[in-house]
């Protein structure tokens, strides 16, 4: 969904890249105890959940209380890590001050306004609207990395997805009983994802840290703004109610801090492009989980609606096949 890593190789969910300082050895790495396809599974069900924890936080906390704490437990897993494997945090300042523009676009803007967004749209709709990630990243690759070309399919690709989002909302009814505030804000978390990717593409790669390291650095700056913006627009919580302060743990520790780990396990397992299909089984979860766990209301439209945008996405990320030498 919406986990940070940096740098991310492809414009969808986000996906950290195996280390650039491992060491190349003829040594085969150890082969992780659980099966990837059961790690794909988890961050799938983390992911998808993810929408349902941040509607059960916003019940008990303002919405830029929801994203830090959500920070701050995932700075604290990735911490850990970075501890356990002695990590070291990049030396430059010119990285750390791109790292701050990440975290600003990867992780305190877009977990802002999901949050803000879910006071007044069903958890279902935002997970629906995160899938529309992959279309705002086909558009803007095309116009700010001259190495993606345009094909007919990906074009058809890009159209067929935004049809998809008019459905899902309903366009043919005049958008009725729409929120459109919340709705824009999800959309505009979405579009926030893919820009910071190609920001983080032009200016973080080749800098010789990790991508563990680099992420656990743009979560602990990410968590700094949200600490200085929060005292600013809420006031400080009147208790902590037991269901909203557990899901905002778990949105932290499991859906940021985890879901990081397991996805950068994944690419350097079986690759980026195997670890990025979990983007296609995130708007299912979060539609199945919010029917069934919160009770949302389910038009035919938002299943359909959202089938045809993730057709749409799947085809932007389709590549040309090489053409054999002869």
């Amino acid at each position: 969904m919406s986990a940070p890593a940096a740098p991310s190789p492809h414009p969808t969910t986000p996906a950290p890249t195996a280390p650039r300082d491992a060491p190349a050895t003829a040594e085969a790495p150890r082969r992780p105890s659980v099966d990837w396809r059961l790690r794909f599974a988890a961050l799938s069900l983390i992911w998808g959940f993810s929408f349902l924890l941040i509607k059960v936080g916003t019940d008990g906390y303002a919405p830029f209380q929801v994203t830090l704490g959500r920070l701050l437990s995932g700075t604290a897993v990735l911490a850990a890590t970075m501890a356990v494997k002695r990590e070291r945090l990049p030396r430059t300042a010119r990285t750390w001050g791109h790292l701050a523009v990440a975290a600003f676009l990867l992780n305190a803007l877009p977990f802002s306004l999901f949050a803000y967004a879910e006071l007044t749209i069903p958890s279902t709709l935002a997970g629906i609207c995160n899938a529309t990630s992959p279309l705002w990243g086909m558009a803007l690759s095309l116009v700010a990395l001259s190495e993606d070309r345009p094909t007919r399919r990906r074009v058809a690709g890009l159209g067929l997805g935004f049809l998809g989002v008019l459905t899902v909302l309903g366009a043919w009814q005049g958008f009725s009983g729409l929120d459109f505030r919340g709705t824009a804000m999800a959309l505009l978390a979405s579009l926030s994802y893919p820009i910071g990717w190609i920001y983080v593409r032009r200016t973080l790669a080749g800098t010789g840290a990790s991508t563990l390291s680099l992420t656990g650095s743009q979560l602990f700056l990410g968590t700094v703004q949200l600490a200085l913006v929060t005292p600013l627009f809420t006031s400080a919580p009147s208790g902590f109610p037991l269901w909203p302060t557990l899901s905002v743990i778990a949105l932290g520790a499991l859906g940021t801090g985890l879901a990081v780990l397991l996805q950068y396990g994944l690419v350097t397992e079986v690759g980026p492009t195997t670890a990025q299909m979990v983007t296609y089984f995130i708007p299912v979860i979060a539609t199945a989980a919010g029917v069934a766990v919160l009770g949302e209301h389910l038009s035919w439209n938002t299943p359909v609606g959202a089938l045809i945008v993730l057709t749409g996405a799947a085809l932007t990320q389709s590549r040309p096949r090489p053409t054999p030498r002869t």
